[in-house]
């Protein structure tokens, strides 16, 4: 199918918006622009990329399939684990650093994807408050076995991963994951999961396979996130299974929901916007949970629908818009 040429249009303009943000950020970084606190900033901005690609993807599940899971960071530590032992194994063994990078990222993302399925297959049958639970006993088992597997550290702190996640990198994995979700989400496959998420049994009287459709978007979800647990993995250079826990899941699915549940565009910006606040609060980060359920309650009560609703940024709309309105003033 032929893609309309005011759509092509659209992508173009945002692709040129990125590059741009791009460009704006490397000469900030590069030319030291906060001084001493120039890499400090340049953590942060990593930090919210692997941030965006895990919280842009639980919003396939919460959003797009309308299930709710509590249990996402599972499929991260899976990413997180799987990247960073195929890495130990192929340390000093000649791979160029951005090579050895995209490898570590398929790896992680395939692992969490194949745990996916394994997940998906037996537990997708279930809906609503059941379906949650089960994700937070996946994501605990997870964690307990890479508690006692030797490889992983066996509870311990896994150190000594190769530091392969630069900024640079890093933001064009996030564009790339990023636009791979929102032409999911635009495509049949992306329509048909809407569908059996407005309403699962007229979908399925209507001849959809909903459990293959559901386990589809749970997988893509989970490669998503284990491409962010690779991420996360090559940037920090040591973790510990703990840090994958129910409070780290319950966070990326705040921010699903204040950003807006079914909004591409309210989880970009809402992680974003989360993933530095605890920094450029830093004094008061122990209450960082708090703030969140406080927010939350608010955003429930005046809009349930999150900041962003279903709403999505288009730089190319927003200049339609404004030479719209310049030509209105002129007639």
């Amino acid at each position: 199918m032929k893609m309309p040429g005011k759509i092509k249009r659209n992508y173009v303009i945002n692709f040129i918006g990125l590059l741009i943000l791009f460009a704006a950020l490397l000469l900030v970084f590069e030319n030291g622009v906060f001084g001493s606190r120039t890499n400090y900033f340049k953590g942060i901005a990593t930090t919210a990329c692997y941030t965006i690609i895990m919280v842009t993807s639980l919003n396939l599940l919460v959003g797009i399939m309308g299930e709710f899971s509590l249990g996402h960071a599972g499929f991260m530590s899976v990413g997180a684990y799987a990247s960073a032992v195929v890495s130990n194994m192929l340390a000093e063994k000649g791979i160029p650093d951005f090579l050895l990078f995209v490898l570590v990222l398929l790896i992680g993302g395939i692992a969490a994807a194949i745990t996916g399925v394994l997940v998906g297959i037996p537990t997708l049958k279930l809906r609503g408050d059941y379906l949650a639970i089960v994700t937070v006993a996946f994501a605990e088992i997870i964690r307990v076995a890479f508690t006692n597997f030797e490889i992983t550290g066996g509870g311990r702190t896994m150190s000594g991963i190769a530091k392969l996640s630069d900024f640079y990198w890093v933001f064009w994995v996030m564009v790339i994951c990023v636009t791979v979700m929102y032409m999911f989400i635009r495509s049949r496959f992306g329509r048909t999961v809407k569908a059996i998420r407005e309403d699962y049994i007229a979908a399925s009287a209507s001849g959809v396979n909903v459990t293959f459709y559901k386990v589809m978007t749970f997988t893509v979800s989970a490669f998503f996130a284990g491409i962010a647990g690779a991420i996360y993995a090559h940037y920090m250079t040591a973790m510990i299974p703990t840090s994958f826990n129910f409070m780290y899941s319950a966070e990326f699915l705040t921010e699903v929901i204040i950003g807006g549940t079914g909004s591409m565009t309210g989880s970009i910006i809402g992680a974003a916007f989360l993933s530095a606040l605890p920094e450029a609060m830093r004094a008061f980060s122990r209450y960082r949970m708090l703030g969140y359920s406080v927010v939350l309650v608010l955003i429930m009560i005046f809009r349930p629908g999150g900041i962003f609703g279903t709403w999505e940024f288009s730089l190319g709309r927003i200049l339609d818009k404004i030479t719209e309105k310049a030509k209105g003033k002129e007639a």
